[in-house]
C-alpha cells in the first residue's frame, strides 16, 4: 500500500467563467506557506491556466492579420476558434507544462501543488471532453475542485470584472455577452459527475472531487468566510484522495 502525501500534489480547479476561481488562487497565492500547508494541504503553488495561452494567440492573430497582411492562425474575425481540437490543444499543453515542472522537481521543494485552473462549455465539447485529454501521470495525483455557480452569476460577475484598460488582465478579463451565451451557458458538470458523489472517473482512474458553492458570491471582498469554506472544501478532497 502506498502512503499518501500529506498534501494536495494536483488541484485542478474548474467552473463557468468568473464563478471565482482566480480569485481563490490570488488567495490562497497570498498565504504565508506554513499555513496554506497545515489549513489547505497545498505546497508551493505552480499556477496552469489555460487563459494567458488563449490571449497570447488572439494577440497573434491581430499580429499576422493588422500588422503583417497574413490569415490569422487560431480565430476568425470575431473570435472563435477555427477549429474546435484547438480547446484540446490547450489541455495537452497543462500536460507539457505539468511533465517540465515534473522533470524539474528535484530541484524544487518535494511538496509542490500544482493548480490547474480553466473552464470548459458543452459547445465545444465540455469537460467530457476536456478531461479526456488530461495525462495519466497528471490524474494520477489530483482531485478536482469545481466552482459551481449558475449561468446568471457567471454573467453579472463577468461583467462586473471588466476593465478595458487591462484585457488581458486575470482578474479582469472579460467576455462580450453573446461569446459568453455561446460559450458556456450549457455547463456539463452534472452529465460528467452523475453516479458518484465522490469521484469522477476519468481515463480508468478515480479522481476525487468535490463541489464548492459559489452562488453567494463569497470569493469577492469575503476572505473569512472563502477561507472557511475552502479548508473544508479541501479537507474533503485530500480525505478522498486518502481513501481511493
Amino acid at each position: 500500500m502506498v502512503t499518501p502525501l500529506n498534501h494536495i500534489p494536483v488541484l485542478i480547479l474548474i467552473g463557468r467563467p468568473a464563478s471565482g476561481k482566480s480569485e481563490i488562487i490570488e488567495y490562497l497565492q497570498n498565504l504565508d506557506p506554513a499555513d496554506r500547508m497545515e489549513r489547505f494541504h497545498l505546497g508551493e503553488l505552480v499556477i496552469l491556466d489555460d487563459f494567458p495561452m488563449l490571449w497570447t494567440w488572439f494577440e497573434e492573430d491581430a499580429i499576422l492579420e493588422k500588422i503583417l497582411g497574413k490569415p490569422r492562425l487560431h480565430t476568425d474575425a470575431e473570435g472563435y476558434f477555427k477549429f474546435d481540437y484547438l480547446w484540446h490543444l490547450l489541455i495537452e499543453r497543462f500536460n507539457k507544462e505539468f511533465q517540465k515542472c515534473a522533470r524539474d522537481l528535484p530541484d524544487r521543494s518535494p511538496q509542490t501543488t500544482t493548480i490547474v485552473e480553466f473552464a470548459r462549455g458543452s459547445e465545444h465539447g465540455g469537460y467530457c471532453e476536456a478531461f479526456k485529454h488530461l495525462s495519466a501521470q497528471l490524474l494520477h495525483q489530483a482531485g478536482v475542485v469545481y466552482v459551481s455557480v449558475s449561468f446568471d452569476e457567471s454573467l453579472r460577475k463577468n461583467r462586473r470584472r471588466f476593465n478595458p484598460q487591462r484585457p488581458n488582465s486575470i482578474l479582469e478579463h472579460s467576455l462580450p455577452d453573446e461569446k459568453l451565451q455561446r460559450l458556456y451557458q450549457v455547463d456539463d458538470w452534472p452529465i460528467i459527475s452523475q453516479g458518484d458523489d465522490r469521484y469522477l472517473h476519468i481515463n480508468g482512474l478515480r479522481v476525487p472531487y468535490v463541489v464548492f458553492e459559489n452562488e453567494d458570491d463569497i470569493t469577492t471582498s469575503n476572505p473569512q468566510g472563502l477561507a472557511e469554506r475552502l479548508e473544508d472544501v479541501l479537507d474533503n478532497v485530500r480525505q478522498l484522495d486518502t481513501e481511493k
